[in-house]
């Protein structure tokens, strides 16, 4: 059969996903009888809850005597890292653009990979079922886009494609046939190149790795040249022609619909999944034992955040997690950095912690998250922006923001972002009586906001970023307006202590649950920490009297997700994760020693 490669890149939300779930059931990858998952893709339950895909993955459709490997990519900035990597094993791009949003800052990020390494992509303009959609108007961005990004004359006469993957259909013209996707993969057959292959032995570039509890450790990318079989001799090379390991390949799988097939050889051109190498990881080159040069693998953006991960040495460690040593910690980061080429860790300072740096919060976020689910304890601190230094002049990065809202609540994201040291570069309507805003924020300053934005806008604006360059440092930006209640012993919170407190600022722990000297029980209404009691119960005494024993009404406490307490804590804090509770706590449990830090601080200002 012919052989296509194709990757679909867009903007989160645009509906990656939802179009390759169309693509598989339309050319009969699937029984007609057969149960099949909306975003089927998305298979691990963090992308099933959040919504939004994670890690790049391949599938392939069989069409006209063709077999179309594609690969869904994740459409957050954050797995950007995954993105560039995957678009190495393609030879185009199907770039998805919601009709009624157009471009966006991923958008711009992923055509611009695309673009560099010569990819001609076809644009296909999606939701043009929705009533506010503006396709002629969202065409002009695309177009302009590419100009903005130094699109050869070849690369700006791209082909485009309008639909809703949603109800199943694509046509050359927005009120064309709405009957299938048979326009979007005749054009693949017709306009994406077969893939290019060298003469030579066997040479494959490893561009994903994930674990198997049959299989071990599977290594997936694009033969550059020659065959492969099972029980092949290979080795691994780094990228500077080092031999890593020697070993045999024990299964070569392809991809055909949503599962993978062994087959007895697979050539060059076509995308497959190896096991049996133990070393080998991304971004080195899996070959024939007479090969001694590498393949070169793309280079990935640097990480822009940095956090600290060290072994939660809180009173209650280790009561609901069964991974609490700094050994299996850092034996699961430096796995986890293996398979993730966008992550960085180092050794902390002590012994018992380690930084990760990463492309954004939700990165970082989504990597905790999965850790707490596999039973790990962990402390973390605030969140730090990666700094630069050139000639002398410290860098920072600067992120490009994109902020739709409703045109009444315009002034206070302005003036939010103002303080938070960020230019405003462009202000335009987007339709329905909504503002398009753009502006260039240092990173630090994004730390915390998006939960602020939603309150300011209530809960209407949407928000995306993208990292746009390092400029210089722009100066001192204020932190968190307010200061904690911290309680001032150990044991369980109880409701009459809280309703007596409610009036110092509100609470972010329930009645009931277990609390320790040092920990963050609420937020102070004012700018100092104060030490609570959330411990003393009410006085009994054996007289009654009516109204006395009525129940007491608690406000709802403010209880805060993974992202919202990272952003939330200040440098002396931690955010004590298990795989049951996120508990905000002080870093020095004990008063007096907390003193004793703030004066030393003092001192040295």
């Amino acid at each position: 059969m012919a052989l296509r490669n194709i990757a679909i890149i867009a903007h989160v939300d645009h509906g990656k996903t939802t179009l390759i779930d169309v693509l598989l059931k339309q050319s009969g990858s699937f029984r007609e009888n057969q149960r099949v998952e909306e975003r089927a893709m998305d298979s691990n339950d963090l992308e099933r809850e959040r919504g939004i895909t994670i890690l790049a993955k391949v599938t392939s459709v069989d069409w006209k005597d063709t077999h179309i490997n594609i690969v869904d990519t994740p459409g957050h900035a954050d797995f950007g890292g995954e993105v560039e990597r995957i678009l190495n094993m393609v030879d185009g791009a199907i770039i998805l653009v919601d009709a009624a949003e157009g471009p966006m800052p991923q958008t711009k990020f992923v055509l611009s990979k695309a673009l560099k390494i010569g990819l001609k992509p076809i644009v296909a303009i999606n939701k043009i079922d929705k009533p506010d959609q503006r396709a002629d108007e969202v065409l002009d961005e695309i177009f302009d886009l590419f100009v903005a990004l130094d699109a050869t004359e070849e690369q700006l006469d791209f082909k485009v494609l309008y639909g809703s993957a949603k109800q199943g259909w694509m046509a050359d013209d927005p009120s064309g046939s709405q009957e299938s996707m048979t326009p979007l993969l005749d054009m693949v057959i017709d306009h994406v190149p077969e893939p290019h292959v060298e003469p030579g032995e066997f040479k494959m570039l490893a561009t994903t790795i994930e674990s198997n509890p049959f299989l071990g450790r599977i290594l997936t990318g694009r033969i550059v040249s020659g065959s492969i079989k099972p029980n092949d001799q290979v080795h691994g090379l780094s990228s500077d022609g080092t031999v890593i390991e020697r070993g045999r390949v024990s299964k070569v799988l392809t991809f055909k619909g949503l599962e993978r097939v062994p087959v007895e050889e697979a050539k060059a051109g076509d995308i497959v999944a190896l096991s049996g190498l133990m070393t080998t990881t991304v971004a080195d080159t899996i070959a024939a034992p007479t090969v001694k040069e590498a393949l070169q693998a793309q280079p990935i953006d640097p990480p822009t955040l940095t956090m600290s991960f060290r072994v939660n040495d809180g009173p209650l460690a280790g009561q609901e997690g069964d991974k609490v040593q700094s050994r299996v910690i850092r034996d699961r980061l430096h796995a986890e950095a293996e398979g993730n080429v966008a992550l960085q860790v180092t050794d902390g300072v002590d012994g018992d912690s380690y930084d990760v740096a990463g492309r954004g919060e939700l990165l970082l976020s989504v990597l905790i998250e999965t850790m707490r689910r596999e039973g790990f304890e962990l402390c973390l601190g605030r969140p730090k922006v990666v700094y630069r230094e050139e000639n002398g002049v410290k860098l920072e990065p600067i992120e490009e923001v994109i902020i739709d809202v409703d045109e009444e609540f315009s002034g206070p994201v302005v003036q939010k972002l103002a303080e938070r040291k960020g230019d405003l570069i462009e202000m335009k309507p987007s339709g329905g009586g909504r503002t398009r805003l753009v502006f260039h924020v240092p990173t630090r300053g994004l730390i915390g906001y998006q939960p602020e934005l939603l309150s300011d806008t209530r809960g209407t604006a949407i928000f995306n970023r993208v990292f746009h360059e390092y400029a210089p440092f722009r100066g001192k930006m204020q932190g968190r307006r307010t200061g904690v209640l911290i309680s001032n012993g150990t044991g369980k919170a109880v409701a009459f202590a809280m309703f007596n407190l409610e009036d110092r600022g509100p609470m972010i722990i329930e009645p009931g649950v277990d609390v320790y000297e040092g920990m963050i029980v609420g937020e102070h209404s004012r700018g100092n920490d104060l030490e609570v009691n959330v411990l003393k119960g009410k006085q009994l005494t054996n007289m009654r009297a009516s109204g006395k024993d009525e129940a007491v009404k608690l406000t709802t406490p403010k209880k805060m997700s993974l992202e919202q307490a990272l952003s939330y804590i200040a440098d002396d804090e931690y955010v004590e994760v298990t795989p049951k509770s996120i508990r905000l706590r002080k870093i020095m449990l004990d008063p007096n020693d907390r003193k004793r830090a703030s004066r030393a601080a003092a001192k040295a200002s």
